[in-house]
């Protein structure tokens, strides 16, 4: 583990690498404890840079060997440290380096590069695991042809995969075996991946648009094979999907997932053999829920599609992540619209968006969609990068149109297939194909922050003209005091009495394409005419951009667009703004010892859609639902009570219970399914409908409703059910929960996916010996620090998602979570800075926990041999 101080490296230091390498032929000899690894690299000189002597990159190895054009290198030729291997005199023309080291799989807990996970050999060289396997130029535009040969016990490992195609595998003397494989594509070294163990496989094969077959294979532990069709059927579908919508056809004869269970990632594309986290892969009705199958099914088709964005076309380097992982989010979002519901995945995706982005944007982690400056790349593997990325590539779509974005996407595939591409390269296909200037909408991707947009409206009866002026603002963000204004795409409509919507034309010569305004200034006043009648705006429609809106509509126009807005997303929206407000006020009235209040504009508004069997269930559930906890946090800002906004949401939901029931009780009812379960995109919209119902049934506490969530619970013929009660229940200080714990424990002992939601909603728990209770659970024989699903199901959720508990005004669960920061990061820093990110809006809490938070930090921070993943994350935190 690196515990030195990492510098920054910057952007604008960007240099093409001394020397490139055109072939890697890998020789890999595995063994628990002692795996050799012989390297020979196809070496030139880079005619873009000057000559300069040979530097590469390790992570605590071992050098055995060094030849150079196969002559043993003298010691005194070379130097070599654990972490660097540099060459100052070699020739200045090709060349062959042949490397030997030594690792141990076994002792790497950190699960990066080579590392054993129950008895398999894995894996997982984003971002620079590589290194930690053979000295190399470990950076993404370094691009090579690989062929891996893999040698190992037949009873160790009957199974030995890498990237690409197989060439030959055999039989060996005592007892070993060998498997070669050739990937004809250049790839950098991040996409490596090698596999070896006693595995067992799912097998299907796929028909490409030009007629090719391609072989598909799923590699589990022996005895899983019967929770892989679904993740087999995703695959499928994600691939004529990207044909139908990219055009992209798969380029190699063999597609290959294989699923692990300590892995610290969700699911890495290595070319032809993606690695996952055995949860996108393995689901059953009885022990996935139907969030579980939407999430193998967006993830398998996230990894498969990097394949093009990502893999044949790369980052050229680590600050152009967002090219990739916010290009395919935006892909996969798009795959998961089509095969679900457009308008409920869209207001899902932004639910996360705000919850995890959004907050991000707010404090002392903000970074922009590319950053310029990084110390520790594995922490900017993050929501802005990932999913503000996406919404970047959704605005360039919004502002160009389908047409012309495709067009533009089937430009950047051409132009740049094979390469290590740069944002820049990414942003120009699409003016080149539209003819449209996109130099200020680069601001997006270079200024950190949430654009906060004003819109205040003017209607003139006697002129028949409707005008909006709008103000655009960025606070400062670490690093940049100052904004420029961005592009905004705000896509909008005037909404008369009647429910429709009225023509949209501006005065003078402006237009208005597709619906769409677009804001480029810090100030903008839009004048539309010929409006004979006041009408009532909806702006952002879909979430246009990413953007917190402020506008003047009062508590009747927002329970008018709550009825008949024809955007569905903002139909939601309206509904989260009125609770919103509702909410902030019964926050403000709690602190100074009054009681809440129920709003019954809100009340009718919940009221007429839970009556509209038009709707689809999954939106109604998601229309029912008032703002989360940290949503709320968000939008008060500073000066933060959690228990104040728990008591204030708690009691609007007993309150909806309550002045709901008769129409909740009837929904639960008529969302019963009869038959088997389906993991459908319908059936999921039914029981997510009669799961919010009883939940919020529950709510009111009545020992009637409890006893009903206990009932569901005990009859519950898959998951989905069973946990959606057992949910309810824990929310509750009723026998009936400890009951159901115990139950769901015995049920599912035997398998760990189930158990670490056993372990999640413990830790959910939001009471005031919870903190107890998950100490307690710390000592269970089922968990493990070593495993990284289990610290997020345990200590990840408690303090990422128990707000009134990890932010206790006592300090203990800010104390809590740092012990477990120190113990966890000799073992993987990894793990242990993303659960220090629950840090980051502590600077927003009131004055007592914001000193109890801050102490914790400093604590982190003095600590000796912190990690850098860990040690940058606690140093930006505390600013």
């Amino acid at each position: 583990m690196r515990t030195d101080i990492a510098q920054p490296i910057r952007l604008k230091d960007y240099r093409p690498p001394d020397w490139l390498v055109e072939t890697v032929t890998l020789d890999v000899s595995l063994h628990p404890t002692l795996t050799k690894v012989r390297a020979t690299l196809a070496l030139k000189p880079n005619p873009q840079s000057a000559a300069a002597p040979l530097v590469l990159d390790g992570d605590g190895l071992t050098l055995v060997s060094l030849k150079l054009n196969g002559a043993v290198l003298p010691h005194d030729s070379y130097a070599a440290t654990p972490d660097s291997l540099t060459i100052p005199q070699v020739p200045n023309r090709p060349f062959t380096l042949e490397i030997e080291t030594l690792v141990d799989p076994t002792a790497n807990t950190q699960l990066s590069g080579l590392y054993r996970s129950s008895g398999t050999y894995c894996t997982q060289c984003e971002a620079e695991g590589f290194r930690r396997i053979s000295y190399f130029p470990d950076r993404p535009d370094v691009m090579a042809v690989y062929t891996v040969r893999i040698e190992a016990d037949v009873a160790d490992a009957r199974v030995l995969l890498a990237n690409g195609n197989p060439v030959e595998s055999g039989e060996l003397p005592e007892g070993r075996h060998f498997a070669v494989w050739h990937d004809p594509h250049p790839k950098p070294s991040y996409l490596f991946a090698l596999v070896g163990g006693n595995l067992a496989c799912v097998e299907d094969r796929f028909r490409t648009m030009s007629g090719r077959d391609v072989t598909l294979r799923i590699y589990v532990e022996p005895g899983k094979e019967g929770r892989c069709g679904y993740a087999m059927d995703s695959l499928k579908r994600s691939m004529r999907w990207d044909e139908q919508a990219f055009g992209r056809e798969y380029d190699l004869d063999i597609f290959m997932i294989v699923a692990v269970s300590d892995f610290n990632m969700g699911a890495m594309e290595n070319k032809g053999l993606n690695v996952f986290n055995d949860k996108y892969v393995l689901a059953s009705a009885e022990t996935a829920t139907d969030g579980d199958f939407a999430g193998i099914e967006a993830v398998i088709a996230h990894e498969y599609f990097h394949n093009w964005t990502g893999n044949r076309i790369t980052c050229r380097d680590w600050f152009q992540l967002c090219l990739k992982e916010g290009l395919t989010v935006f892909r996969d979002q798009e795959f998961s619209s089509d095969m679900r519901s457009r308008p409920v995945k869209r207001i899902s995706d932004v639910r996360g968006l705000r919850a995890a982005q959004f907050i991000e944007d707010a404090g002392p982690l903000a970074h922009p969609v590319r950053p310029e400056m990084y110390r520790e790349i594995n922490n900017f593997y993050t929501s802005t990068v990932y999913e503000k990325g996406a919404e970047l590539v959704r605005m360039v779509q919004t502002l160009l149109g389908r047409e012309k974005f495709r067009a533009g996407m089937d430009l950047y595939f051409a132009r740049h297939d094979g390469e290590a591409a740069t944002v820049e390269q990414f942003i120009q296909c699409f003016a080149d194909a539209s003819g449209r200037d996109l130099t200020q909408f680069m601001r997006w991707y270079s200024q950190a922050g949430t654009p906060e947009v004003t819109v205040s409206t003017r209607f003139d009866a006697a002129r028949k003209t409707y005008t909006l002026e709008c103000k655009q603002s960025i606070a400062p963000t670490p690093n940049q005091p100052t904004k420029e204004p961005m592009v905004i795409p705000l896509a909008l409509g005037l909404v008369g009495k009647d429910g429709h919507d009225l023509p949209l034309k501006l005065s003078g010569s402006g237009t208005i394409e597709r619906g769409v305004l677009v804001l480029s200034e810090p100030a903008q006043t839009f004048e539309f005419t010929g409006i004979a009648e006041r009408p009532v705006l909806s702006i952002n429609r879909g979430f246009s951009a990413p953007i917190k809106l402020v506008s003047d509509l009062g508590s009747d126009d927002l329970a008018f667009l709550a009825a008949h807005d024809a955007d569905a997303f903002n139909r939601w929206q309206v509904l989260q703004t009125i609770s919103m407000r509702l909410l902030i006020d019964n926050v403000a009235a709690l602190r100074t010892g009054k009681q809440p209040l129920v709003d019954d504009k809100l009340i009718a508004a919940l009221a007429a859609i839970l009556d509209d069997t038009t709707l689809e269930p999954a939106f109604v559930a998601l229309a029912l639902a008032p703002p989360g906890e940290g949503d709320i946090a968000r939008e008060i800002g500073h000066d933060i009570d959690p228990d104040a906004i728990h008591r204030a949401r708690t009691a609007l939901r007993a309150g909806i219970g309550e002045r709901l029931g008769p129409a909740l009780a009837n929904a639960y009812d008529r969302m019963a399914i009869a038959g088997p379960y389906s993991p459908d995109a319908a059936s999921a919209g039914r029981r997510s409908l009669r799961n919010s119902a009883l939940d919020l049934l529950a709510a009111t506490g009545a020992a009637g409703a409890i006893a009903r969530v206990a009932r569901q619970y005990q009859a519950a013929d898959n998951m989905t059910d069973r946990m959606a009660a057992l949910a309810t229940l824990s929310l509750h200080a009723a026998p009936e929960r400890a009951q159901a714990l115990a139950d769901f424990y015995a049920r599912y002992a035997a398998d760990a996916l189930v158990i670490d939601k056993w372990f999640s909603l413990q830790a959910m728990i939001p009471q005031p010996d919870t903190l107890d209770q998950v100490r307690t659970l710390t000592a269970h024989p089922a968990f493990s620090l070593a495993n990284p699903n289990r610290v997020r199901a345990l200590i990840g959720v408690f303090a990422q998602a128990n707000p009134t508990q990890f932010n206790r005004a006592d300090g203990a669960g800010y104390d809590f979570i740092a012990d477990t920061l120190l113990a966890l990061d000799p073992k993987n820093p990894q793990v242990a800075a993303r659960l220090a990110t629950a840090f980051r809006s502590w600077r927003t809490m009131e004055s007592g926990r914001r000193a109890k938070a801050q102490a914790a930090l400093e604590r982190i921070k003095a600590a000796p041999s912190l990690s850098r993943d860990l040690a940058d994350i606690v140093q930006r935190a505390l600013g």
